[in-house]
């Protein structure tokens, strides 16, 4: 019985909403699973699943350089318009379990004291949508709950992303769960459907890059006026690798992110001081390192990447920031990839400069 129209518009907002309320006990759906640090290893079980058996397929496995908790990592966007997804839609659970979970919530629901009139109404709508083929555009009914396909595909249901902190964005997706075929893809209205773009992007967002901390000479504590060389060895930075990806029966997809380095920016931590080079931006060398190590004999010599104080810190220190920027792109799965905004990670020295006037030798 389609539903068109306006009528469909006022149905499909109460059946949307209470929807949400339903399938609110379904946590495995809603959290991203916990993810690993160690390079390479899976961090969750291929597949998911609970103690019921049921697929709790919205968990997405990371590996590689990531945060062990499942929380934002420590990469910052030099986007300040890019963020990752708050939310996505993903497969849930076969029909037979998907039947079983939602009989038993609406049940519960119908039971509810108060869910009478527009609610109730909503509610027994939502049952005849699942059970007897009931639906309105853009949305088709199902037969008992495609028991009859159960293993042929799976219900696909909105994921929240933990680590967004608006509320309304990490709701946003609220359709209610909709079939899709073993190796199809999702209709094209559910846009947030997850895919190794979001992957990638999900990886970025819980990615983990090395401290940055550059050698210097003279190190902890330098003199007015004395140039300080600065310096990274080829050795402490390599690309970063971080990997997301959802493996259940019959939908398997993964994407990597990839951080590379690409510059080292000095901020001396006052306005009284010159960089090397002006920008205060060192480029990476071509063999990976950057700057170039003090040796004896250079004390006369304008460092390739440095800074020189101008005024003592006093009794306190300058607050150094060594900020390296990352270059980052991802591949994923069907030969997919592309770009994603360069990220930035840095740290702060101590450094005391003193009014002695001192020339290394």
């Amino acid at each position: 019985m389609p539903v068109t129209g306006s009528r469909r518009a006022l149905i499909g907002a109460g059946v949307l909403t209470l929807a949400l309320s339903v399938l609110a006990l379904a946590e495995p759906a809603y959290a991203a699973g916990p993810a690993g640090k160690d390079e390479g290893a899976s961090t969750e079980e291929s597949g998911g699943g609970d103690s019921t058996g049921i697929y709790a397929a919205a968990k997405i496995q990371y590996s590689g350089s990531v945060t062990k908790d499942g929380s934002t990592g420590n990469v910052t966007s030099s986007d300040v318009n890019w963020t990752p997804p708050p939310c996505w839609y993903a497969p849930y659970l076969g029909a037979k379990d998907f039947k079983k979970k939602m009989s038993e919530e609406i049940e519960t629901a119908k039971n509810t004291p108060g869910m009478g009139g527009t609610a109730g109404s909503a509610i027994g709508q939502l049952e005849q949508h699942y059970e007897d083929e009931y639906g309105w555009t853009d949305h088709p009914g199902y037969k008992d709950y495609n028991v009859d396909k159960d293993g042929d595909g799976m219900f696909w249901a909105g994921v929240e992303n933990p680590n967004e902190p608006d509320v309304l964005k990490r709701g946003s997706c609220n359709e209610i769960p909709f079939w899709v075929e073993n190796g199809d893809t999702p209709p094209p209205q559910y846009e947030e459907a997850i895919k190794p773009e979001i992957l990638a992007a999900l990886a970025y967002q819980h990615m983990t890059l090395p401290d940055t901390k550059v050698t210097l000479a003279p190190a902890a504590t330098t003199k007015v006026n004395l140039p300080t060389w600065a310096w990274l060895d080829k050795a402490v930075f390599d690309e970063v690798q971080a990997t997301a990806a959802v493996n259940v029966p019959g939908f398997n997809i993964q994407a990597t992110t990839t951080a590379k380095p690409v510059s080292l920016k000095l901020e001396p931590g006052t306005d009284d001081a010159q960089t090397y080079p002006a920008s205060g931006v060192c480029t990476f060398n071509a063999d990976g390192s950057i700057g170039e190590p003090y040796a004896k004999g250079k004390s006369d010599e304008t460092p390739p990447c440095g800074l020189k104080y101008l005024r003592s810190s006093g009794n306190g220190t300058y607050k150094l920031r060594a900020t390296i920027t990352w270059q980052i792109s991802w591949t994923g799965t069907g030969g997919t990839g592309d770009n994603l905004p360069d990220g930035t990670f840095g740290a702060t020295q101590d450094i005391t400069v003193q009014e002695i006037q001192a020339v290394n030798h």
